[in-house]
């Protein structure tokens, strides 16, 4: 691609030649950790500035972080790979954290950390809260911080500090057998119930549950289920989350689903823009690779943002690319300027020249 005209004319650079392989690589090579901490607070701040300059700030109510480990396999040399008997499998395992405002269906990536395959699930994530928490509360003053987390980060350390810091939490917990003796008392009517109907039957309650290593009681909301599959036996499945919410057990367990939509956003990540690509031999260059594409993610999440009301308002990262990105043109150089052809016969012709004039370009 170093010559190729379209990407000279996308880096305004129409007399040199652009970076050759070796180039790149040596850039992916030169970061150090301090580079990288800064660029992980550039792309906080920037997303933060962006999202305060689209809305008023005094209006936002509601803020929910999000923070998922995710398996990121490895198949080479890759430092500080490690075996993990989690996911069976040697890997890196890095941290996504999004926020999102209010009910908006966007979750805003701000904080992506890249660890090794063999840490516990919530290493890093007291740092990072600590030092996102205040940016939230500073760019939206008026809105209260809630946190939504997977099982990985249900540790007394993870519990005690977001309660220190005031901060609204569901936290899902793994079954164990004390939990499940709690759930009995919900999923033995329901059992009578799936089997009457031969449907998958829910109901919601909540006690009170203290792990050994904890040095208090805290609130578990649980949901009993009893699923049913066509030609199987009826299977209990209940659910397990901590929270410090006062809503009712269905609503705090409604609100953390929804934070099966960040898990989509992972896939996104992966699936189309190679947040796994972490091939590189070095920790650090892997490190500044996933820091790139959370960069292109940041960059998709604005074009997405531009084709709101148009058929791609909630198209994923891989639609957005092959409908407004990826699209073949027959590109005449001259001396003074580039002229891009495009095909007559495009399908989604209307929606990118909105999206283009709403990101600057002129008619």
């Amino acid at each position: 691609l170093g010559g190729d005209p379209a990407m000279k004319l996308a880096c305004e650079n129409r007399e040199d030649p652009l970076a050759s392989q070796s180039t790149l690589s040596r850039f992916e090579n030169r970061p150090t950790r301090t580079d990288l901490l800064r660029l992980g607070y550039a792309l906080t701040d920037t997303v933060l500035d962006r999202e305060r300059a689209k809305r008023r700030p005094g209006k936002v109510r509601r803020i929910t972080i999000d923070m998922d480990p995710t398996e990121d396999p490895t198949y080479g040399d890759q430092q500080l790979t490690f075996f993990n008997a989690y996911y069976d499998n040697w890997c890196y395992l890095p941290m996504v954290t999004t926020f999102q405002l209010d009910e908006e269906p966007e979750h805003h990536l701000v904080a992506p950390v890249l660890r090794p395959g063999n840490v516990k699930g919530s290493v890093g994530a007291i740092p990072l809260l600590r030092r996102l928490v205040p940016r939230l509360r500073n760019a939206f003053p008026r809105a209260e911080v809630f946190i939504r987390m997977d099982g990985a980060f249900a540790t007394p350390e993870v519990f005690a500090w977001l309660e220190n810091e005031g901060l609204h939490y569901v936290v899902n917990m793994a079954k164990n057998p004390v939990l499940l003796r709690k759930s009995e008392p919900l999923l033995t009517p329901i059992r009578q119930q799936a089997r009457k109907k031969m449907e998958t039957t829910k109901a919601f309650g909540e006690d009170r549950y203290e792990a050994g290593d904890w040095k208090e009681e805290r609130r578990v909301i649980i949901k009993a289920e009893v699923t049913v599959l066509e030609g199987r036996e009826p299977r209990d499945n209940p659910r397990f989350v901590i929270t410090n919410l006062r809503w009712g057990p269905k609503k705090v367990y409604r609100y953390y689903a929804l934070r099966g939509d960040v898990e989509n956003r992972i896939r996104e990540l992966k699936d189309g823009l190679r947040f796994d690509l972490t091939s590189c031999c070095a920790f650090k260059a892997n490190q500044l690779r996933i820091l790139l594409v959370a960069g292109a993610y940041v960059l998709y999440q604005e074009l997405r943002y531009a084709a709101r009301k148009t058929d791609c308002a909630r198209a994923q990262v891989w639609i957005l690319r092959e409908r407004l990105i990826k699209i073949g043109v027959m590109i005449r150089e001259s001396v003074r300027r580039i002229l891009l052809e495009g095909p007559r016969a495009y399908a989604w012709l209307e929606t990118w020249r909105l999206v283009a004039s709403r990101v600057g370009a002129s008619p």
